[in-house]
């Protein structure tokens, strides 16, 4: 039979035991639940992106079709003018037509422009939402059931031993 201090020392290693298990536990339980917070919050971001680049893709087609129908409409404009003056669709009135298609041509390629700003913008941006989640993100650790219950009977052998020293350095028995 044990004495009660050995009865006491392992039942104190035992909870001890219990206590850090439950404790590397909810260690991993809120590390969970930090990664999942970072991936929602990247998935909510990334979403919202992607509807601001399909909205500015969408504006900037439709100010390119608004574009197309006035050029049309003003070189239709031009040429049945030309022609109810007696003017041929030549030379210097073939040049005032050109000027048209040119100012069409160089508002479309300014369209273009910013929107590949605009793409490229949001290619970053998705960059640093994935780098915002890596940075959120905390890496797991699963509780080591084996590695805490060697330390807690490591930890009993030791308090024992120094209760075997305290004993025989008191000379008790």
């Amino acid at each position: 039979m044990c004495s009660p201090e050995v009865a006491v020392m392992a039942l104190s290693a035992g909870l001890q035991y219990k206590m850090q298990k439950q404790q590397a536990q909810n260690t991993y339980d809120r590390q969970k639940r930090q990664n999942d917070i970072a991936k929602k919050n990247a998935i909510q971001r990334y979403a919202a992106e992607q509807l601001k680049i399909r909205q500015t893709a969408k504006r900037f087609q439709e100010k390119g079709y608004e574009a197309a129908l006035k050029g049309r409409k003003k070189r239709a404009e031009f040429i049945s003018y030309a022609g109810g003056r007696g003017l041929a669709l030549s030379g210097s009135t073939n040049r005032l037509l050109g000027d048209y298609y040119r100012i069409e041509g160089r508002y479309k390629a300014s369209l273009d422009r910013n929107m590949d700003i605009n793409v490229s913008q949001y290619n970053r941006t998705l960059e640093a939402i994935q780098f915002g989640q890596e940075s959120q993100s905390t890496y797991l650790t699963p509780p080591n059931s084996n590695l805490l219950f060697a330390s807690a009977a490591l930890g009993f052998a030791n308090n024992y031993y120094n209760f075997q020293n305290r004993k025989e350095n008191e000379g008790i028995k």
